[in-house]
């Protein structure tokens, strides 16, 4: 062995990135007979799956967290390593806090006035038929995609929408749904997103939508036995930084160790990829994908009381605000019942700024938020706990909750996104043409790359 091949290590396929998508990709390679070795930046698999521990053994979810009955990839995996879910707390009526006025409801839409309901009704029924006509696997081929890319939802919500109060509505759920302002997103990325899930209520129901159910042990426990299962071939604190296309294939250069590999299944958030050096660079767009594919921002901030005392007061748990800081919340009490939690989210240009306050401050403004909504039991939490997406906070993320693609950037990117360079394949759910942004599409991309190679497709 000559001195530049010491030091190298081989194996058929080299993974980046052991978040569920990297993981899902070396699965199904090793099961498909090929050896894999996983590299991750972290000192932790999952990505954006993160558990916290709030005491008893308990745990509250501060990343990605729920699957729905459609998703099918994430749940046959579940029922692979038998690991259940069980229902997300929604009984009882939800909270709307809008221009300083408390309502409380029952189901998906608050009832705030004839005039705004149909307004609301309206727009998504108008939503609802624009994305049918986007292809998920090739958004930017559409009917007038052209047209829908050179718009921003906000410019179509003032246009489409005839109250002020709906459009105030639909912008608090696009910071939770995206992490972003509307102004900050295509039209037709909004459409492909809505497609892709199959529709608006599969994003924002519980019941029969993306929220339905919840994972047992937490969701960062599927990672972490698919980590299990792959054992010595996961490589963590080893961020890549080159890969280099050679005759064989690829090689790999990570922190103190180098994979020559046949192929290999890059798997980070697509923002994060311009960070690894690739030789040959990869031809444009596919090398600009950072800046035309970023992330959102967004913040989870989670209470947890000795009970879920606002089920005594028939709440939900639910709630929308126009005020903030947390624009939504949920119930999200482990199911054994030994605490309640109550889960905010901050996102978009709420979330830049709620960053820049001191951890007090915050703190104080989203307990002042929950005793706005659910009394002045939820100002005293026994414990507090806050995980922030941002870039500067989990820069092996780049952002959350998902990617944002703004106006004019899918015309842009085209097929950049999921097409493989060479012997390199792209996983991750951004690449996924169902529920993108979920763990359901970061399950069926890692099992897409595979499948490729298994195939031969390189």
């Amino acid at each position: 062995m000559s001195s530049e091949q010491q030091g190298v290590e081989e194996a058929d396929v080299v993974v980046v990135g052991a978040g569920l998508a990297g993981l899902t990709a070396a699965l199904r390679l090793r099961q498909g007979g090929r050896s894999v070795i996983v590299l991750e930046a972290r000192t932790r698999v999952g990505g954006r799956l993160l558990a916290a521990e709030i005491g008893g053994g308990e745990i509250v979810e501060v990343g990605g967290q729920w699957v729905g009955p459609t998703q099918e990839r994430v749940l046959a995996l579940l029922d692979e390593f038998r690991i259940g879910r069980f229902p997300t707390f929604d009984e009882g009526r939800s909270v709307l806090e809008l221009d300083g006025r408390l309502r409380h409801y029952s189901g998906t839409i608050p009832r705030v006035g004839p005039l705004v309901l149909a307004d609301i009704a309206l727009a998504r029924l108008r939503l609802q038929r624009l994305a049918a006509a986007i292809d998920p696997a090739r958004p930017w081929a559409a009917p007038d995609a052209a047209e829908l890319d050179s718009r921003s939802l906000w410019d179509w919500l003032e246009t489409g929408m005839k109250t002020r109060k709906a459009r105030t509505m639909m912008r608090v759920a696009g910071r939770t749904i995206w992490g972003c302002e509307p102004e900050d997103i295509s039209l037709l990325h909004a459409l492909f997103y809505l497609r892709a899930a199959g529709g608006l209520d599969a994003l924002l129901d519980v019941e029969g939508g993306a929220q339905q159910w919840r994972i047992e042990g937490g969701s960062q426990r599927l990672a972490t036995t698919i980590a299990d299962e792959l054992g010595p071939a996961l490589r963590l604190d080893a961020p890549v930084a080159s890969i280099d296309v050679t005759a064989e294939g690829v090689l790999a250069a990570a922190s103190g160790l180098r994979v020559r590999a046949r192929d290999a299944v890059v798997a980070v958030p697509v923002p994060l990829r311009e960070r690894i050096r690739f030789s040959p660079a990869l031809p444009a767009p596919a090398g600009d994908l950072a800046a035309l594919a970023p992330f959102g921002r967004l913040i989870k901030a989670a209470a947890v009381y000795e009970t879920p005392f606002w089920r005594d007061q028939g709440l939900s748990g639910e709630s929308l605000s126009d005020f903030g800081p947390t624009t939504l919340t949920f119930d999200n009490s482990p199911p054994s019942g030994a605490a309640g939690v109550l889960l905010g989210f901050v996102g978009g240009a709420d979330a830049d700024h709620y960053a820049t306050l001191g951890e007090g401050e915050r703190r104080e403004r989203v307990l002042n938020c929950y005793a706005r909504l659910f009394g002045e039991r939820a100002r005293t939490p026994q414990r507090y706990i806050e995980q922030e997406w941002s870039a500067a906070a989990e820069p092996w993320s780049g952002g959350g909750p998902t990617f944002v693609i703004p106006p004019g950037g899918w015309g842009r990117i085209g097929p950049a996104l999921t097409e493989p360079v060479g012997p390199i394949h792209w996983a991750g759910t951004e690449t996924a043409s169902r529920w993108a942004g979920f763990m359901d599409g970061a399950v069926s991309s890692g099992e897409s790359a595979a499948a490729a190679i298994l195939a031969g497709k390189s």
